[in-house]
């Protein structure tokens, strides 16, 4: 299941950048240029899975007694566990009911010990490449802020599933590739 962010990622700059990049000087589109800020992170998260900002999230995933994948990488933390009943508020699994294992490549996997009552877990953790936009890596931040900027200059035009070639090419070295 995919991730809920519960803490954005922290973005400052990265408004000032795109307005530069565009030379707008109305404050009336920052809105809309926070909105396409947000959407180029997100395309740049599923074009080369990973989080490039640091963000707080919950994934919730079944209850098994065998090692699962939290489906975000890089995992910095695990913070807890929920346990989810079929009926009923959550609740939290003490820290010896589950074990945690954080790879050197940001993988994560849990494993749930002593479920008690929970048909699923909500596993929070704190997930992403860099802490903030200013310390992100060049390729990644300069291709987050073109993707925004192709995405307020063709906001007329249908959208493109992907992102352009000159914003792939910038991201392609931090892509994840897995085998299915």
């Amino acid at each position: 299941m995919p991730k809920t962010t519960l803490v954005p990622p922290v973005m400052a700059g990265a408004l000032d950048e795109l307005r530069q990049w565009l030379a707008v000087t109305r404050d009336s589109e920052n809105p809309q240029l926070e909105n396409l800020l947000r959407a180029a992170l997100e395309a740049c998260e599923a074009f080369t899975g990973i989080v490039p900002i640091s963000v707080e999230a919950e994934a919730i995933l079944p209850v098994i007694t065998d090692w699962q994948g939290v489906p975000t990488q890089p995992v910095q933390a695990v913070l807890g566990i929920e346990g989810i009943p079929a009926e009923g508020p959550r609740f939290p699994l003490a820290s010896d009911a589950w074990a945690v294992e954080l790879g050197a490549d940001g993988t994560a996997c849990i494993r749930v010990i002593r479920p008690g009552a929970a048909g699923r877990v909500a596993v929070r953790f704190v997930a992403g490449l860099s802490p903030d936009w200013a310390s992100l890596p060049d390729g990644l931040r300069h291709g987050i802020l073109r993707l925004a900027a192709h995405y307020y200059r063709a906001r007329e035009d249908d959208p493109r599933p992907s992102p352009p070639a000159a914003v792939a090419a910038l991201w392609r070295p931090w892509r994840i590739m897995r085998l299915t």
